[in-house]
């Protein structure tokens, strides 16, 4: 083949690109300002860049063909992996579906045929007394075509009513049974979850069998696993308990004497979509692996096994505080979901978490989905990231770890038997442990939450959600919980008191020398809502006199290495002599030199537990929590 000599080869001046020559260029950056004789090797460096995730599976920060050595497969065919059925091209690929739980009649109806109009392509509905109520559901579907947008109804209390309401409100329609669609929203281990009770799987062949009788098109089933991602579940025990749920699921109609093809049929998944887009590819890709291999073993027809999975923006990653970076996150959870394959997307509003959603935070939700899809053309490409060395390697070692926690669970006895030991609990309890750990020292980062605080925030005011039932299962979290709690006790005292907490910064030397350390400082005491006053330069008195002026009780040292060494032990000294009574350091104690014991009581560094530290912080200066 000749190579045609007007052709512009774009990488033609370059070497080879080879992993030795990157682990150099990496080591070169890693090793930048360090003292000869200590430089790190190339395992050390990629150490440093490795991550382990709360399942254990290691994050490494290159991945190549070694790290894979799979067949690819393809979309529609087992095991699956890579999408259930076969993408056309079509703009939008996936469902667009959007929660609606207002009381309101009036305003839930708007917000559907709202919703409709602008890009939704199915409607979901949550029915509870704090939620839209049973006996109004045809009122706020009445402007739904039932024949064209499938409608799903889910529930916290009373999964029974819920399905009951929409089968009246389909078989009154007037619309042909045999074309409406829909999921009625029955899944008897969710309600156990939630509530701590014995599971009850009673309901479920009833429903099954309504829906297999008189609408072919409605599924009676979900295994809904967002109440243990709610409660803190990992990505791998979260995939775990979906499939043992669905294993439940399928042992349980099949006793009742209906075909594995039928019962798997009436199952759809509900899972959780994160900010972590590559664990959410992931995830989706591990989930329909695992199911295919699990209605294979139960003598599914192959064309039967790909996992219907709806995928919804986990409500633990939303903030209350600076929630427009909400919208970050959602979409980033979209991506994932999309190019994971997911067969329905619900986005939930920026402000879910602090109250019920207005037009505008709708519109915003609605239109993350909708740009993704007709904009940026998301769907158009089956399994986008498949292929990928990273990808693929991690939705095997996610399927692995998760099909692990499965065998253990039957081996207990199962899914039900698992909730009713207890035995889900401690699992969750010991991922939340290691969780708050990453959290408090921001290994874990909340982007204007943790990390990136917006200076002068106020509390956002929402509409706010009707006071409902008591749920006695497994407590629903966020993450962003831990330092809510500090920013509303600091928002409680500036309003008791006509000014918020606050801690003085010294910021010693030049800007070039505290700069840095400054920014660094001023973002750890706004992770708390604190305020704080700044020196910048003076003598040690003068710096004293001016913290004692501003009433400080705490003060930061902020500077360069090179500033401390000269200024850090003098300056302490006359903030202690002037009445501060602690004085904390940006960086690390031995930038100070010889420090006497008690001058300097703590860092504010990399890696520090700035909960700890914003707690005690609260205790000094007397903010109420």
């Amino acid at each position: 083949m000749s190579v045609d000599p007007e052709q512009l080869t774009l990488a033609g001046a370059f070497d080879a690109a080879t992993e030795d020559r990157w682990e150099a260029e990496v080591l070169k950056v890693l090793n930048r300002g360090r003292p000869e004789g200590k430089e790190l090797s190339t395992e050390q460096g990629l150490k440093r860049l490795t991550t382990t995730t709360l399942d254990g599976i290691a994050i490494a920060p290159l991945y190549t063909r070694d790290d894979w050595a799979g067949e690819l497969g393809y979309p529609g065919v087992m095991p699956f992996t890579r999408g259930a059925v076969a993408r056309t091209g079509e703009a939008v690929a996936w469902g667009v579906r959007q929660l609606h739980e207002d009381p309101d009649v009036a305003v839930t109806r708007q917000a559907i045929l709202d919703d409709l109009e602008r890009g939704a392509t199915s409607v979901w509905l949550r029915v509870d007394p704090d939620a839209v109520p049973a006996d109004a559901l045809g009122r706020v579907l009445a402007d739904v075509q039932l024949d064209l947008a499938a409608v799903r109804v889910t529930s916290l209390h009373d999964q029974a009513a819920a399905a009951d309401a929409l089968l009246s409100v389909l078989k009154g329609s007037g619309c042909d049974l045999a074309v409406v669609k829909g999921n009625l929203g029955i899944d008897g281990l969710k309600h156990a979850a939630l509530h701590g009770t014995a599971p009850d799987l009673s309901a479920h062949r009833t429903y099954v069998a309504e829906a297999t009788a008189n609408l072919p098109g409605v599924i009676a089933l979900t295994v809904d696993v967002l109440p243990y991602d709610g409660a803190g579940a990992s990505d791998a025990q979260e995939l775990a308990f979906a499939i043992a749920t669905g294993i439940a699921y399928l042992r349980d109609l099949d006793e009742a004497g209906i075909d594995a093809e039928v019962a798997a049929s009436q199952i759809e998944f509900r899972v959780a979509a994160t900010a972590d887009q590559f664990a959410t590819i992931a995830k989706l890709r591990a989930l329909r692996r695992l199911w295919a291999r699990v209605t294979q073993e139960c003598g599914v027809p192959e064309p039967a096994r790909g996992a219907t999975i709806h995928a919804v923006t986990s409500p633990r990653m939303f903030s209350k505080v600076d929630p427009h970076v909400n919208m970050l996150r959602t979409t980033i959870a979209t991506f994932g979901a999309a190019a994971g394959g997911a067969d329905a997307i619900t986005v939930l509003p920026f402000d879910h978490a602090n109250g019920l959603p207005t037009p505008f935070s709708r519109r915003i939700a609605r239109n993350v989905q909708v740009i993704a899809a007709e904009e940026s053309h998301l769907g158009r490409v089956a399994d986008p990231a498949g292929g990928s060395w990273f990808v693929e390697s991690l939705t095997d070692e996610l399927a692995r770890a998760a099909w692990t926690v499965v065998q253990e669970i039957e081996a207990a006895g199962g899914m039900p038997e698992a909730l009713a030991s207890g035995d889900v609990a401690r699992r969750i309890g010991a991922t939340n442990e290691a969780r708050s750990r990453g959290l408090a020292t921001r290994a874990i980062e909340l982007t204007g939450v943790s990390m990136f605080p917006l200076a002068g925030e106020k509390p956002y005011a929402a509409k706010e959600r009707p006071e409902a039932p008591a749920l006695n299962g497994l407590e629903q979290i966020r993450d962003a919980e831990v330092f809510e709690a500090l920013r509303e006790a600091a928002w409680a005292h500036e309003e008791k008191t006509g000014a918020p907490p606050q801690v003085f910064l010294a910021c010693l030397g030049a800007q070039r020398d505290f700069g840095a350390r400054q920014g660094f400082a001023s973002n750890v005491v706004l992770v708390g809502g604190l305020g704080f006053a700044e020196s910048h330069g003076g003598t040690p008195e003068e710096i004293a006199a001016q913290a004692s002026d501003a009433g400080a009780k705490l003060v930061i040292l902020c500077s360069s290495p090179k500033v401390y060494a000269d200024q850090a032990v003098p300056v302490a000294q006359a903030l202690k002599d002037a009445g501060v009574e602690r004085v904390y350091l940006a960086g690390q104690l031995k930038e100070a030199g010889e420090v006497p014991e008690g001058l300097i009581d703590g860092t504010i560094a990399l890696g520090m537990d700035v909960v700890e530290f914003l707690d005690s912080t609260f205790d000094l200066l007397g903010v109420s929590r």
